[in-house]
C-alpha cells in the first residue's frame, strides 16, 4: 500500500481528525489549508482556486492518494456568491483531479446529502440526485467532473457530521452550550438526516483510502433522526433542560437557501462493503459526550 495522502481542508471538522487518523495508521500527510494551519501532519499552504499552486503542490508532493475535503459549506452563503461557491466546490475540485491523473493518485471527494432534495429520506447511491439549493449543485458538480474524468475515485456523500473540534462547533455543542447558558434554542421537528460521527466517518473513509475502493458510497450515520430528536438526545445524555428546545418548522426559519426536509443516506452498501460499519447515533453520542466532558474538566 502507498503511503503518502495529501488533504484538502485539513485544518476542519472532519480533515482534523482523518489526518490525525491517517498519522497513527503510518501514512505520510500532507495537510494541506488555506486560512488556519492544522495541527497535524506536514502544513502546506495551498489556495485550490488558483490552478497553478495546485499544479506546484500536486507536483511536489507527488501523493499516492488525494482526500478532497475543502469546501465552501455554508450553505445561504453559496446561494449568495454563486461565483465564489462554484469556483471553491467544483473548479477547484477539476484541477485538483486533473492533476491527480497526472500523478496517478486515488482520488477522495467528499459530497453531501443535500445532493438530494429530501422529498423522500434514506437515499441510496444509486437514487438520482436533484439538489434543492446553490451548494448541492456545486458538489453535485463536483461529483460529475469526476465521473467524467479517468481517474481512479472514491465519492462519499456524509450527512450532518459532529465531533470534537478546538475551533469549530458541531450540532451537539451547539445545543450544550446554548442549553448550559439557560438559552431556549429553536430545533427542527420536521428535518431528518443521518448524523455522522467524525471519528467513524474518518475511519471509514481511511479504510476506503487503503482498499482504493471506488464508486459513490454513502457514509453517515446509522440512525435516520431529526435535529429536534438528536438535540433531546443530546439534554438527555448531558442531564440537560430539554424543556428549552423550542419545536421549530422549516418553514419558520428564514434562511437564503433552501433546505431538504429529509436528507436521510442509506448506508446499506457501506455496511456490506466495509470493515468499519456506519454507527448508530447512540454510539457515537456516547464518545462525543464523555470527550466534551473530559474537556470540560480539563
Amino acid at each position: 500500500m502507498n503511503r503518502t495522502v495529501l488533504v484538502t481542508g485539513s485544518a476542519g471538522l472532519i480533515g482534523r481528525q482523518v489526518v490525525k487518523d491517517l498519522l497513527e495508521n503510518g501514512f505520510y500527510v500532507y495537510s494541506c489549508y488555506n486560512a488556519e494551519k492544522p495541527e497535524f501532519g506536514v502544513a502546506m499552504h495551498l489556495d485550490i482556486t488558483k490552478k497553478d499552486e495546485v499544479t506546484n503542490i500536486m507536483h511536489t508532493t507527488k501523493p499516492d492518494v488525494v482526500i478532497h475535503l475543502a469546501a465552501m459549506t455554508n450553505v445561504d452563503l453559496c446561494e449568495d456568491q454563486k461565483d465564489t461557491a462554484t469556483l471553491i466546490n467544483t473548479k477547484s475540485t477539476e484541477f485538483l483531479a486533473l492533476e491527480a491523473i497526472k500523478q496517478n493518485s486515488f482520488f477522495i471527494y467528499m459530497s453531501t446529502d443535500y445532493v438530494f432534495d429530501g422529498k423522500k429520506g434514506m437515499r441510496k447511491e444509486t437514487d438520482i440526485p436533484y439538489p434543492l439549493n446553490f451548494y448541492g449543485k456545486t458538489k453535485l458538480d463536483g461529483e460529475n467532473i469526476l465521473k467524467k474524468l479517468t481517474i481512479p475515485h472514491a465519492i462519499i456523500r456524509t450527512s450532518t457530521p459532529f465531533g470534537i473540534h478546538p475551533k469549530k462547533t458541531s450540532f451537539p455543542s451547539w445545543v450544550k452550550e446554548s442549553l448550559e447558558s439557560n438559552r431556549q434554542i429553536p430545533v427542527l421537528v420536521d428535518q431528518f438526516t443521518s448524523p455522522t460521527f467524525v471519528p467513524n466517518l474518518s475511519k471509514m473513509m481511511i479504510e476506503i483510502a487503503k482498499k482504493q475502493i471506488t464508486g459513490t458510497i454513502h457514509l453517515a450515520g446509522a440512525t435516520r433522526i431529526s435535529r429536534y430528536e438528536f438535540a433531546k438526545k443530546i439534554a438527555e445524555s448531558l442531564g440537560l433542560d430539554k424543556t428549552l428546545l423550542k419545536p421549530t418548522k422549516i418553514k419558520e426559519i428564514n434562511w437564503k437557501a433552501r433546505r431538504p426536509e429529509d436528507s436521510s443516506l442509506d448506508v446499506s452498501k457501506a455496511n456490506e462493503t466495509l470493515d468499519n460499519k456506519p454507527e448508530p447515533i447512540e454510539h457515537g453520542l456516547e464518545i462525543f459526550i464523555k470527550q466534551i466532558r473530559n474537556i470540560d474538566d480539563l
